[in-house]
């Protein structure tokens, strides 16, 4: 696999911003984003999701089953530089401090006719993501990506259920839920004992029919990596390898419950030790001193915390580029 020949902020960028209490553009993310996650970084309010394949207003929240909700003051519109926002507290309370995570995919989705099911897809196979949208039980569903997706995180839209989440170091047999700290499942009804392809991925008889948002992702080599590791318990923590400086980690412990979705990026501080965390799994304001360094190369925790780093324990994780190690042009990433 080549390395990538692009800026990675061209396809994942995180926006840090000040609400107003009244209606905002949100502008500097770059690009005209398809998925933003928006987390009010200073109080109690849910992570919400909105996508451009549900439409504008049509909200979910990692930290709840709740089905999928219409906030007139969510996020208003998928602008050419970012996005605009009303007055909702998940998006913009009056000096409130904000974090919107965005994505760009595909635009507008399309029909993929890949699977059994008909599905609409917003794809983007240069940087591995795709919006993926279906109705349906025990099916396989196109996600327009060309190549092997190593995690998926789904919401059935329609009723008060978890959200599932697939990632490839668990295999397709376990799963996870971006709502709970419980640790992996063994069940063979979420993914149909099949793992996904360059084309289509399976659902099983946990599904049922209603309608269903997927976010897929595959990996890109310089740009996006989903993989595990296992801690050390040491503040010399374990290192793990990504291939470039991230910009963003997200991480569970997987084989004890009780452990949240720690997510970290390079703008909550702006310096080599990210030690702020936002917990996808809950409502709360981001806490401080979990310590990790972002690298050139990758990873390390600072902390010895059973979230992130206890000895023997096992953790998987997603992370997206600052920088790129080097790509195929021979042109190196730097440091801070």
């Amino acid at each position: 696999m080549a390395y990538i020949n692009f800026d990675p902020k061209d396809y994942f960028n995180t926006k840090l911003y000040t609400g107003n209490g009244s209606t905002q553009s949100i502008t500097g993310v770059g690009f005209q984003p398809d998925l933003v996650w928006n987390k009010r970084r200073t109080g109690a309010n849910e992570h919400a999701l909105t996508d451009v394949v549900r439409g504008t207003t049509k909200t979910l929240f990692s930290s709840l089953t709740n089905a999928e909700t219409t906030q007139s003051g969510g996020l208003t519109s998928f602008d050419s530089d970012g996005y605009s926002v009303g007055s909702s507290g998940e998006f913009n309370d009056n000096l409130e401090s904000y974090v919107g995570w965005n994505w760009l995919a595909g635009g507008s989705g399309v029909s993929n006719t890949d699977g059994s099911t008909t599905s609409t897809v917003s794809a983007n196979q240069t940087s591995g993501f795709s919006v993926v949208k279906w109705v349906g039980v025990d099916t396989t569903v196109g996600h327009g990506l060309n190549a092997v997706p190593e995690m998926i995180i789904v919401k059935n839209t329609d009723d008060a259920t978890n959200w599932f989440v697939y990632h490839k170091t668990l295999g397709n047999n376990k799963y996870v839920n971006l709502n709970l700290t419980s640790a992996e499942t063994t069940s063979s009804n979420q993914w149909n004992s099949t793992s996904p392809t360059s084309s289509v991925f399976t659902v099983g008889s946990d599904f049922n029919n209603a309608n269903y948002i997927a976010y897929v992702f595959a990996p890109k080599k310089g740009f996006s990596k989903f993989g595990s590791y296992i801690g050390n318990g040491s503040t010399d923590g374990t290192f793990v390898y990504t291939g470039f400086k991230p910009a963003f980690v997200i991480h569970k412990r997987t084989d004890s419950a009780g452990y949240s979705w720690l997510i970290h990026d390079n703008k909550r501080p702006d310096y080599n030790s990210a030690d702020i965390i936002l917990e996808a799994d809950l409502n709360s304001a981001e806490k401080s001193n979990y310590h990790m360094d972002l690298l050139s190369n990758g990873f390390k925790h600072r902390i010895t915390a059973g979230s992130t780093n206890a000895s023997g324990g096992t953790y998987i994780y997603m992370a997206f580029a600052e920088n790129p190690l080097v790509n195929s042009l021979g042109n190196p990433a730097t440091a801070r």
